[in-house]
């Protein structure tokens, strides 16, 4: 591991709100390890994330993440190296599940392992699907790590998380450009075209994707826009922003809702045998993401 930049923080504490809010109760009831109500005080700070997510992501917030973390400046180490680092994190999304990250997802791989046997690049997307809330140990906020993604630069729709009342303090929602359903874009302009909230989906894109180019290797298509929208629930689920969809983005859309019920719903007490694991795991690094990966 070459660290290029100093981390902030050694053991940040972070909570993944999306998996404690969904509100899709035929998913929940489906795996879901845990529950919480709305009058919990986890839930109320998970309300409070999405509140300051909603005020702070605007255009000009991502264009400057992009600006900072698109340098894939801060670290450069291997896979497995970017996994055992990430147990330093503590999720405090789940309080009764202390369980290292890499358990996660090793789990959420042989869950997907299993159920296709054949999509090797898809084993490897579940392994490393979280792997961009490094951005933790830099001290971003969590509403810029985690959480249900949206498009920014045009107007939030219903299923958006605690809709509307959310974004009143969000400075885009006064701009003309940025405050109508299309905003920004062009209807059917296609998902790859759209700016996304910034967090560890889009940023774990965008290393896999300069990875990729300098190492002459390809994850399929599926792979990338499973890593990219996962967290983009107002759409997979919640059946909004169709209208930016072409025809690229119905096609590939079930692997980003796959990949998306594999990361909510597989968390449980039964532990992978980690090492025996790893070195088929590690046959497909070699194979899609091999050396040092510069994030």
């Amino acid at each position: 591991m070459r660290i290029l930049a100093d981390m902030v923080h050694t053991t940040p504490h972070i909570l993944d709100v999306s998996e404690i809010v969904r509100p899709e109760q035929k998913l929940k009831e489906r795996e879901a390890f845990r529950d919480y109500s709305e009058k919990n005080p986890l839930q109320q700070r998970v309300k409070k994330t999405y509140y300051e997510m909603h005020t702070n992501q605007t255009v000009d917030f991502v264009k400057s993440q992009h600006e900072k973390w698109l340098k894939f400046d801060h670290v450069e180490c291997t896979i497995m190296e970017a996994l055992d680092k990430l147990n330093s994190l503590v999720d405090e999304s789940d309080p009764d599940f202390d369980l290292p990250n890499i358990v996660h997802a090793f789990q959420t791989a042989e869950r997907i392992r299993a159920d296709y046997p054949e999509d090797d690049w898809f084993h490897l997307v579940g392994l490393i699907h979280d792997l961009g809330k490094i951005m933790a140990f830099y001290s971003s906020p969590q509403w810029a790590v985690v959480g249900d993604t949206f498009p920014v630069g045009c107007l939030p729709q219903a299923s958006v998380v605690y809709g509307m009342d959310s974004f009143k303090d969000n400075k885009d929602m006064q701009d003309s450009r940025y405050n109508t359903q299309l905003g920004m874009y062009e209807k059917n302009c296609g998902m790859k075209n759209v700016i996304m909230s910034w967090g560890h989906d889009e940023y774990l894109y965008q290393v896999i994707k300069n990875h990729c180019e300098k190492a002459g290797t390809q994850i399929p298509e599926g792979g990338m826009y499973a890593i990219r929208f996962h967290s983009f629930f107002p759409w997979h689920t919640g059946g909004d922003y169709n209208y930016f969809m072409n025809d690229e983005d119905r096609d590939l859309m079930k692997w980003v809702m796959r990949l998306s019920q594999y990361d909510l719903y597989t968390k449980s007490t039964n532990i992978p045998d980690i090492e025996a694991l790893k070195p088929y795991y590690q046959s497909l690094i070699d194979k899609y993401l091999p050396g040092n990966v510069a994030f």
